[in-house]
């Protein structure tokens, strides 16, 4: 067993590509291995800015052995009566490369065969790399891909040069030219010239010695360690801590080979600014970490890193202060230019700023959610409503400003700013803050009850519009981001606990565009199965309850999604009692017997079998105790009620015959199953938990 060594290298590579090219090549080599039967031990990754990496250890030197089995025609298509081989088998056998004399006949569950059997050795490792090898490459997808020159192969940069080593062993890819070898690349600066690899082993320390951190995992501790050891050496920050972004941190490794960072500063005038301009400014354009002292105040002063080493750090921070002087002076201008004109004053100007071509402007979309988050806030706050109607008008004035013009992200943190400063009350402000949160899955929720209602409006509001328009997602196409906007509708809902009928919420929703929109029943019941696809998915994907359990609550009743999800808890819940098992089934059986039947008029006059009359007084109890239950909303204690019914039902199919000859007792009978399944549908189709088979 030898190591392999394959590196693809580059111009820089964008920083958001490192991560998800590595995964792929993990993902094509060990798939291209399995089918080829190498085997081979743990894969490593290795990404810089100008490299794509794979190592793999003890990847066997030969490919194991194969035994081929080729199935041909029937014995009846194959074989004449006099015992001699069709043509139909001779041309099987040709097609092989064999005789007729090679193929014997086998059993098999459709009758007897003729089948070619023959062992193939396996082939040597190198040989099998230089096929292999090259698909790594070809196969490889970016977000953006290049071609460049003569070259017909698309990558995200222009490739330089190739190393695959198999051992000591080069392997020969010859890449549109570019011919593997043993030859790779230091730091473009400061080790510019090119080495021979030793051998797989070696490749990580003597790119070490070169100034490159190969491994992106001890590249990003570097950074962290720079960037915090640079705050430490600079007195006027003397107490200060790098306030750190994850995803920023990230970018940033990818973004170097080896880190160098470097303390700055900048005028304190700029700390007027919102914390978000001066956070976004530096990290937008210069990808440099805020510091802030113990309180987590801002203080003036940044870290940036650098991918080389400089004589004179004084010049690379004098460097990097003015490029951040300019654009705080810019957001400076910016932001008391704005403050000159109030958010309400600005609205009219919506008109100019199309929501959707369709749909229509804005302005439009704003009267729009002043009237829903009204409804909204009627039916769920009602002491909020003037100040929800008043954050609504004024949640998307910031569109209209110079600050959010040139940082986007910043919609309605300066909303929230500038609210403030003209005098509206901090719930208003937060609320145009908050109105876009959760920004993602699992992120922060609304802390407001005003953002949280506003949020639902907006994100509502956008959904139908959608939909009404016939703008729906198919496949991964969602350019209005319809499926992020339905999760946070639901996130919002369940993170607040509201209870409010999604379906009338988006028939009155739907009802306010007018004759923009085709607000037939038929688009609010396509929000509302694409919605329902979303809480199932979500639901199951964050570990609520397996997936039958949900698709069994959400089935019978969605409108509602806390009840539902109450139901599903109390049906998760009740599903690890064995009774359980027993009674989904006779559900399910009820479900097959009564199929269209929906009469649960039951005349006791017509029982003559003991197991209906004690099931029917049973069911009579259940209902009575279960109804208080459901009206409660004690889903858990209305299911232990209901497997009383276990052993009365289970009675009742041994002994009585449901499809009775005299129509009436048949009747009747079906009614009393369709009665207690519709009793047992209040809380969830059971059905759909029980195992096929």
């Amino acid at each position: 067993m030898r190591d392999l060594l394959f590196e693809i290298g580059t111009e820089e590579l964008p920083a958001g590509a490192l991560a998800p090219a590595l995964s792929q090549l993990a993902e094509l080599f060990g798939r291209k291995a399995a089918a080829l039967k190498l085997g081979h031990g743990p894969i490593s990754l290795f990404a810089t800015p100008r490299r794509l990496a794979l190592q793999v250890a003890a990847l066997v030197e030969r490919q194991e052995d194969q035994r081929e089995e080729l199935l041909g025609p029937s014995r009846q298509a194959g074989i004449a009566a006099d015992g001699s081989f069709t043509r139909a088998a001779e041309g099987f056998a040709r097609s092989k490369g064999v005789t007729v004399d090679a193929l014997q006949l086998v059993p098999t569950a459709k009758g007897e065969y003729l089948m070619l059997l023959r062992e193939l050795p396996g082939r040597p490792t190198s040989e099998l790399l230089v096929e292999l090898l090259p698909g790594l490459i070809s196969e490889l997808s970016f977000a953006k891909s290049m071609r460049w020159g003569s070259k017909l192969q698309s990558f995200a940069r222009p490739i330089q040069w190739l190393v695959a080593l198999y051992g000591n062993e080069v392997i020969p890819v010859d890449h549109e030219g570019i011919v593997s070898g043993r030859l790779s690349r230091g730091h473009r600066f400061l080790a510019p010239e090119q080495f021979e690899v030793a051998a797989p082993a070696d490749y990580q320390g003597q790119l070490a010695k070169r100034f490159v951190l190969a491994d992106p995992a001890e590249r990003r501790q570097r950074v962290l360690a720079e960037i915090n050891n640079a705050v430490g050496d600079a007195a006027e920050l003397a107490g200060g801590q790098v306030v750190v972004d994850e995803g920023l941190v990230d970018t940033v490794t990818n973004l170097v080979e080896y880190p160098f960072a470097v303390c700055g500063l900048f005028d304190r005038k700029f700390l007027q600014l919102p914390d978000e301009v001066l956070i976004t400014s530096m990290r937008e354009h210069q990808k440099s970490f805020p510091v802030s002292d113990g309180s987590g105040r801002l203080l003036p002063g940044f870290v940036a890193v650098n991918n080389t080493r400089v004589n004179d750090p004084a010049v690379t921070r004098k460097g990097h202060q003015r490029v951040l002087r300019a654009r705080l002076e810019d957001a400076l201008f910016f932001f008391n230019s704005d403050r000159e004109t109030t958010l309400e004053a600005r609205l009219p100007r919506l008109q100019g700023i199309i929501f959707q071509a369709k749909l229509g402007t804005m302005a439009e979309k704003n009267e729009r959610l002043v009237k829903l988050v009204r409804l909204l806030a009627e039916k769920i706050a009602p002491d909020q409503v003037a100040p929800c109607c008043r954050a609504a008008l004024l949640c998307k004035a910031d569109l209209l400003t110079e600050m959010v013009g040139e940082f986007p992200t910043l919609q309605g943190t300066m909303g929230a700013a500038y609210a403030r400063h003209d005098g509206e009350s901090e719930a208003v402000a937060s609320a145009i803050e908050e109105h876009y949160l959760p920004k993602r899955a699992g992120s922060e929720l609304p802390r407001g009850e005003i953002g949280a209602l506003l949020g639902l409006a907006d994100r509502i509001d956008t959904l139908v519009g959608c939909f009404g328009i016939g703008r729906i997602p198919s496949g991964t196409a969602d350019p209005f981001g319809l499926r992020r906007i339905s999760l946070a509708i639901l996130h919002i809902i369940e993170g607040k606990g509201y209870q409010l009928s999604l379906r009338e919420i988006c028939r009155k929703a739907l009802a306010l565009y007018g004759d923009k929109v085709d607000g037939s029943s038929a688009t609010v019941n396509a929000v509302l199965a694409f919605v329902k696809g979303r809480f199932v998915n979500d639901c199951v994907g964050r570990g609520l309850a397996a997936a039958e359990v949900v698709e069994a609550a959400s089935a019978v009743a969605f409108d509602d999604v806390n009840d539902c999800l109450r139901r599903i808890e109390a049906l998760a819940g009740i599903s690890r009692e064995p009774a359980f098992t027993v009674l989904a089934a006779s559900f399910k059986r009820i479900r097959n017997i009564v199929k269209e039947n929906s009469d649960q008029q039951v005349d006791p006059a017509l029982f003559s079998e003991a197991a209906e009359e004690s099931l029917y007084a049973l069911y009579g109890r259940v209902r009575e105790e279960m109804e208080a239950l459901l009206a409660a909303g004690e889903y858990g204690r209305a299911l232990t009620a209901m497997l009383q019914m276990k052993e009365p039902l289970d009675l009742f199919f041994t002994e009585v015959m449901v499809m009775a000859e005299e129509p009436a007792v048949r009747r009747n009978r079906l009614n009393l199953l369709t009665a207690l399944g519709e009793l047992i549908l209040r809380i969830g189709d059971i059905s759909k938990m029980q195992p096929e088979g």
